[in-house]
């Protein structure tokens, strides 16, 4: 990657950090929430979970019970070695994760990352969440950044789809 770009933009996990989380954990956290509203989820998947929460009136405790889980998990991540490239940018450095906004923050200052990052949005921090183009865009601006002059590096064929639907060029890490 070169600094040929205004902006670069990161996701977090599995790109900067590996956050310690079982997803199955925080799925059976967030099931037994829909069922404490007396709703069924059997069978559904976590994103579907969240997604479809508010449709029932309990997006605020399907939240908490999956930013919980994140928030820990950050504290006990993992560094990964792409972290290390965010000392050597000469522009400014964007995070744009599915994770909650403080469990991006929890991350980045265990692993000292967080001077380096300019700009941090996660999935409760604008009203929509990634494959929506809304996050990226709303980082690339907080950056002065325009989107045809960005990069965005991620993890996920999502992260992709995210930078496709922005204009936003983007790499696999």
């Amino acid at each position: 990657m070169s600094d040929e770009y205004a902006a670069v933009v990161y996701d977090l996990d599995g790109t900067l950090v590996t956050l310690a989380v079982n997803w199955d954990a925080v799925a059976t956290d967030v099931i037994g929430v829909y069922d404490d509203a007396g709703i069924d989820a059997t069978g559904a998947g976590l994103w579907s979970l969240l997604e479809n929460a508010a449709d029932h009136g309990i997006a605020d405790r399907v939240e908490e019970a999956i930013s919980r889980h994140e928030r820990e998990g950050a504290r006990r991540s993992r560094r990964c070695g792409l972290a290390d490239e965010l000392s050597t940018r000469t522009v400014p450095v964007g995070v744009c994760s599915l994770n909650c906004e403080a469990a991006c923050r929890i991350a980045l200052e265990t692993h000292d990352l967080a001077e380096y990052v300019g700009a941090t949005v996660g999935r409760d921090s604008v009203a929509t969440h990634k494959p929506d183009p809304e996050p990226l865009l709303a980082t690339v601006d907080a950056l002065d950044a325009d989107p045809e002059n960005s990069l965005f590096v991620g993890d996920s064929p999502r992260d992709k789809e995210t930078a496709e639907r922005a204009g936003v060029d983007f790499e696999y890490v």
